[in-house]
């Protein structure tokens, strides 16, 4: 799915602002119908959870209500006309006036409504969005819902990070000609020093007749490079200057359609020339090795939950760069599309994620792992499930296979991979993600109950991304044990598997403040003697590939008597203050340049 974007024949307006908001009980039966009876303003984008002071709206299960008025603009007659929503969490119907145009289930990817026949150039209309926050066992991620005694709905979800909902990225009115670009595919490649670039451009519309599709590839001084016609074919870049992490290079893939002389549509995409490779035990970006130094992130702010900023954008890249990380998970949901674009221009490296957090049912037994019902079991999520996970997958790969930033896809984080059913899940989802994108490696992230002796899937991928606790959850205090049996657990992995090998969570709360001369678990001086116990087990492993320290900030969760305001594993505090490990972990990544620490190459 392409983004939007103003180009000679496509105009955009934006939605964003306050709309009226209402919850669901607040309302008539078709509160769609009408002026939303109301007084209270919600932002969009934003979370609606901690905006209010309420707690009935903060706890609120079930649908709630946004609503405004959009003009068309009077230029837009006898345009397509058609509305984006970057994303609803967790799922929506829009009603434009009383009639309804959309439904979407899914609270991380975009989706759209065509509008063309619905509203009309400088008319006004009513514009209506039923957001609803319950997860169940067939939604992603998952969750139950149960109705107490005294009737309200409660919400359980099984991942450790607030349920956060509402419209949180942006909403936008865009325009196109009646015959315009629909998407477009590039896949580009090394050839000595040129750069090789397939596309496909998929051509949409009723009057596409006579239309023919020609493309011409820019530099980023506006400079010709290359140029073909015809809707799918091979450009050569020569003297090509690649994208490389920490250094990006973008060129812009013109796709025009053209009916003679006359432009029909334009579609500009931004790309860059890059390469990606798993060979044997090493990851290669550009043929050359890389080395994973970053974090674990969430879209998690105060007052706006997981709202898109751009402001915390930048700060967080700038962090990044401080640090000396070069590339984040997008743990544990694809993040707005404004971040995967600020990434490719930034030259940092995304491993990009599903919304598949939760499918272990084991996490209720706590650190004994066991399930009080088979995790893969029909009535759980080894029925419809796969089928909801396939077309999250489809959607993700479709907004972001075009981003050069994106160097894998993470299938899922801390499945129950130890389980039976596993296999019979995710195969079927691995082949599905080699076809929709054989060019990026494939990875997941694998739970604490999943062992190189127990584990079910892993020859499947083609890297293997851990997460652990030692030091923490277990062995909590004892650094020296928690090395050991770190070290043993993942040679395991490599000599099972044979595979490159990263660690995608480690780390350990942390009380900003707190100090002690001691291996004292919550003091700054713990967290960062922890991660340097890691960082040594890493850099006695050859296919050890990358580091992703679990968490860049601190986020909010739901209750617990072991959350305090949040899970505080992050190398900064919430309000993005560092904490003491954040200066070690600048003193160890700084300067590598993508080389794995201690090593020459």
């Amino acid at each position: 799915m392409l983004s939007t974007r103003t180009t000679p024949t496509r105009d955009v307006i934006g939605l964003d602002g306050l709309w009226r908001f209402a919850l669901d009980a607040a309302v008539g039966a078709e509160p769609w119908t009408a002026r939303l009876d109301t007084e209270l303003e919600a932002p969009v984008p934003a979370s609606y959870n901690d905006l209010f002071v309420d707690p009935a709206i903060r706890d609120h299960v079930g649908i709630v209500w946004y609503q405004r008025d959009v003009r068309v603009p009077r230029g837009w007659t006898g345009e397509r006309i058609v509305l984006r929503f970057g994303s609803v969490t967790h799922s929506a119907l829009v009603y434009v006036n009383d009639a309804l145009v959309a439904e979407h289930v899914g609270g991380y990817t975009p989706f759209e409504a065509d509008l063309t026949e619905a509203i009309h150039a400088g008319e006004e209309f009513r514009l209506t969005v039923a957001v609803d926050n319950r997860l169940t066992n067939v939604t992603i991620p998952p969750g139950s819902v149960t109705t107490g005694p005294d009737g309200r709905q409660k919400q359980t979800y099984f991942h450790d990070f607030y349920n956060y909902a509402g419209i949180a990225r942006s909403v936008k009115l865009y325009s196109t000609p009646r015959s315009y670009v629909e998407d477009i595919t590039v896949i580009t490649g090394i050839d000595g020093a040129a750069g090789t670039v397939d596309y496909s451009v998929r051509i949409g519309g009723v009057d596409d007749a006579g239309v023919a599709s020609r493309v011409r590839v820019l530099d980023e001084a506006g400079v010709q490079v290359a140029a073909a016609g015809g809707p799918a074919g091979s450009l050569r870049i020569h003297d090509v200057r690649l994208w490389k992490p920490g250094a990006a290079y973008l060129y812009d893939l013109v796709v025009e359609l053209a009916a003679g002389d006359e432009l029909v549509d334009s579609y500009t995409l931004p790309f860059g020339v890059r390469t990606v490779e798993v060979r044997g035990t090493e990851f290669l970006i550009n043929g050359e090795p890389f080395y994973f130094t970053g974090f674990g992130k969430h879209e998690d702010t105060p007052v706006r939950g997981k709202g898109h900023d751009d402001a915390y954008l930048v700060h967080d890249f700038q962090l990044l760069e401080w640090t000396g990380a070069n590339s984040f998970r997008t743990s544990h949901y694809p993040y707005a599309e404004e971040v995967l674009d600020f990434a490719d221009r930034h030259g940092i490296v995304v491993v990009d994620e599903t919304a598949a957090v939760g499918l272990n049912l084991g996490v209720q037994g706590g650190l004994t792992g066991i399930p009080p019902t088979p995790t893969f079991a029909e009535e759980n999520f080894g029925g419809e499930t796969k089928n909801v996970h396939a077309q999250h997958l489809r959607e993700l790969i479709a907004r972001d296979k075009n981003h050069p930033s994106v160097v894998m896809w993470s299938i899922a984080n801390e499945p129950a991979s130890n389980e039976e059913g596993s296999r019979e899940y995710f195969e079927p989802l691995v082949n599905l993600a080699r076809e929709l994108d054989p060019t990026r490696p494939l990875t997941y992230a694998a739970v604490m109950f999943a062992t190189p002796a127990n584990d079910k899937i892993g020859d499947l991928f083609d890297v293997l991304s851990i997460n652990r606790y030692y030091g923490w959850y277990v062995f909590t205090g004892d650094l020296t044990t928690a090395e050991s049996v770190l070290e043993q657990e993942l040679r395991g992995w490599v000599q099972r598997f044979g595979k490159p090998i990263m660690m995608s969570e480690y780390g350990a709360d942390t009380q900003p403040g707190l100090h002690s001369v001691w291996d004292m678990p919550w003091t700054e001086e713990y967290q960062t003697d922890l991660l340097a116990t890691y960082h040594r087990v890493f850099d006695r492993i050859p296919e050890f590939v990358g580091e992703h320290i679990w968490n860049f900030a601190d986020f909010m969760t739901g209750p617990g008597i072991h959350r305090v305001d949040g899970n505080k594993k992050g190398v900064f505090t919430r309000d993005r203050k560092p904490k003491g490990a954040a200066f070690s972990l600048r003193s160890r990544w700084r300067g590598l340049d993508g080389r794995k620490p201690g090593s020459d190459s």
